[in-house]
């Protein structure tokens, strides 16, 4: 057991003074993007050497203390010692676009017997001042790296790296093939500018069957850590980061790290033996997530705004949101103040009652404050970019937003290149998810609300669920249900995501690797006894995959509660990132608000040096939901504020 070990990587690295830059390293000749540079004073710089205007580094976050990234005294040393099978990064092939000051190489294999080498191979952007080069001659540059060399506040040796996962719905990432801004969360110079090393790797799809996505991104990790001596950047200090089913993933990695559960599923790939794959913070958008009960949050939380079902789908709804509730009194959640979270039964739906459900609804009212808060009056909903309005790009679920056809997405594999950010893409096109329009919300804004007194009438007017007090321009949410009816309807059917058909893209993804679907709810087996659906989820919850394990195994590897919480049997069993970043859109129709809320809770709870900054924002669908600003300004700030603190102090194995 290795419960709260992980308290190391914020509460014992080495306190120092950070430089910051004013920019990386000094500029490179003028070639055209993805051209090498002319040798000599053209080229880039070979020396690597700090620019010399420094200045204090910027204030660590709150309740954090001043600090660098992981502490060297706390490593242990790394070998160049080659693996039978896995080479290392072969320093002789960097390529170098001189437009953007950044030495790249793709095509790098991470494991040494992939299962399918189309997607198990990343690619490596480097700040130029990060190495020494020398022209090849041949468009290629021999590299070594520049240990004190300095870039945007970080130095080579303890830089941290990134690892984003596009992989909307659980699909495959494309590995990249040259260079390219298509990993859907910024541009590679977004993070190289900042000092970051971007590390973009491909990765196998629910179509190939869980754990296969996130066992590929263990890989890559460890291949890093493998690399970690040739390399700039600190493995020690990697921030992960994804949206949707990417935000699923990352949120996975940030809970999993270094769990024997993914043990045969790495030895089966060749990943590097002895290394670790814990990461050190976790950025999760719209995590969908925490699938063995999702099915029951999902009809707990947004059940009643379903219109038109037959009395055996009422069944099926009331019974899965009565489990929900059994799940949630057997958690041991608690809220801020030590309060036990729980649900009682109520008069009106399913178990509605409690101080589970009042936390909520706190959660609700919170996000709706945040935005008066934030908003200046006049407002236009029309020109809000989803904030306060219509739901957001993708914001299926949000007011007017139906989401896609059935059917209607990349193809797995395609890794929605270019999604990433809140102001364009539609994941709803992208994630080939089954969605149906099963209510139509009862609030619909546009237009412009010259107070915020007529924005909540607005809210109010189908029937009266907001409070609103114009002294303190706050508000109180009086019902949850009625927020939901008013908001954030459902859009999957029942089943959400384990349909009964088994036609839903989680139901692929607890397939078996041939893009056929599983079945793997067991609460939903239960309530399909004496059905035809009955000898289907037996048949299904029954079978082993080629490591020996029953699909229970995989779910419960696929949930980040798992490792958190003590209700389940993987509690302690890892090494969960000690930072983490939670932002959904409220109402998005995709997943349930306890998914990220649970989530939140469980990480808070789990014990000092565990870090979480949690907002669902107010009128936003399925998106890269933020407060304010920018999706992946406001990602590379936060890294930087981990950076700043006590962050890594984790040890690297062998």
């Amino acid at each position: 057991m290795r419960r709260h070990s992980g308290k190391n990587i914020a509460a014992a690295a080495a306190l120092v003074t950070m430089l910051i830059l004013s920019s990386c390293g000094s500029a490179a000749g003028g070639g055209a993007a993805g051209t090498s540079g002319a040798a000599g004073s053209g080229g880039p710089g070979g020396s690597g050497s700090a620019a010399e205007e420094t200045s204090a580094s910027a204030g660590a976050g709150a309740g954090q203390a001043a600090g660098t990234g992981a502490s060297d005294s706390a490593k242990k040393e790394l070998t160049t010692e080659v693996i039978e099978g896995l080479p290392m990064v072969d320093m002789t092939k960097w390529q170098y676009n001189a437009e953007d000051d950044v030495y790249w190489q793709v095509g790098i294999p991470y494991c040494a017997s992939p299962a399918d080498e189309k997607y198990e191979t990343m690619g490596l952007f480097v700040p130029e001042a990060y190495f020494a080069g020398t022209d090849n001659g041949d468009g290629t540059w021999t590299c070594e790296k520049e240990d004190n060399a300095e870039c945007g506040g970080y130095i080579a040796d303890t830089a941290p790296m990134i690892l984003p996962v596009n992989t909307p719905g659980y699909s495959a990432m494309s590995a990249p093939e040259s260079y390219d801004s298509n990993f859907g969360y910024g541009s590679v110079t977004d993070y190289t500018k900042e000092g970051m090393v971007l590390a973009v790797a491909g990765c196998r799809g629910r179509e190939h069957g869980a754990p296969a996505g996130v066992t590929d991104l263990k890989a890559a990790i460890r291949f890093l850590r493998y690399n970690n001596e040739l390399l700039p950047g600190d493995a020690n200090s990697l921030f992960c980061c994804g949206m949707s089913g990417g935000g699923a993933q990352s949120a996975v990695l940030g809970a999993s790290g270094d769990s024997e559960l993914y043990t045969p599923y790495l030895e089966q790939i060749g990943a590097a033996r002895d290394y670790s794959d814990a990461v050190l913070g976790a950025m999760c958008w719209c995590p969908i997530t925490s699938l063995d009960m999702a099915d029951a949050a999902y009809e707990w939380n947004l059940g009643g705004t379903r219109e038109g079902l037959t009395e055996e789908e009422q069944r099926y709804s009331d019974g899965l949101a009565a489990a929900f509730a059994d799940y949630i009194n057997s958690l041991g959640l608690t809220g801020g103040d030590g309060q036990e979270l729980t649900l009682e039964e109520s008069g009106e739906g399913v178990w509605q009652a409690g101080s589970y459900a009042d936390y909520m609804k706190g959660v609700v009212q919170e996000s709706l404050n945040h935005f008066l808060e934030d908003t200046e009056f006049p407002y236009n909903a029309d020109n809000a970019g989803g904030h306060g309005g219509m739901g957001g790009p993708g914001g299926h679920g949000g007011p007017g937003g139906q989401g896609a056809p059935d059917g209607q997405g990349a193809p797995d594999g395609q890794g929605a290149p270019g999604a990433g950010n809140a102001e364009g893409g539609d994941y709803a096109q992208m994630d080939n998810i089954t969605r149906k329009s099963y209510a139509t919300a009862a609030v619909s804004l546009s237009g412009t609300y010259e107070t915020p007194a007529d924005y909540i009438a607005a809210l109010n007017e189908p029937f009266t669920w907001v409070k609103y007090d114009e002294a303190s321009n706050t508000a109180e949410i009086t019902s949850m249900a009625d927020f939901c009816k008013a908001m954030k309807v459902a859009s999957k059917g029942l089943g959400a995501f384990d349909q009964l058909d088994r036609g839903q893209g989680e139901n692929t993804l607890f397939g078996y690797g041939d893009g056929a679907g599983a079945h793997f709810d067991r609460v939903l087996a239960g309530l399909a006894a004496g059905t035809e659906y009955e000898a289907a989820f037996a048949e299904d919850l029954e079978k082993k995959d080629a490591a020996g394990n029953q699909v229970q195994t995989r779910v419960d590897m696929y949930n980040p509660l798992y490792y958190f919480l003590d209700h389940y049997d993987g509690s302690g069993s890892s090494e969960p990132a000690g930072y983490w970043r939670i932002r959904s859109g409220i109402c998005q129709g995709d997943t349930a608000l306890t998914t990220e809320t649970n989530l939140a809770l469980a990480i808070a709870s789990y014990g000092p040096g565990y870090a979480v900054d949690f907002e669902t924002v107010w009128g936003m669908g399925h998106t890269m939901a933020e407060r304010k600003g920018e999706s992946t300004a406001n990602f590379i700030a936060w890294v930087r504020d981990c950076m700043g603190g006590n962050a890594a102090d984790k040890e690297i194995r062998k």
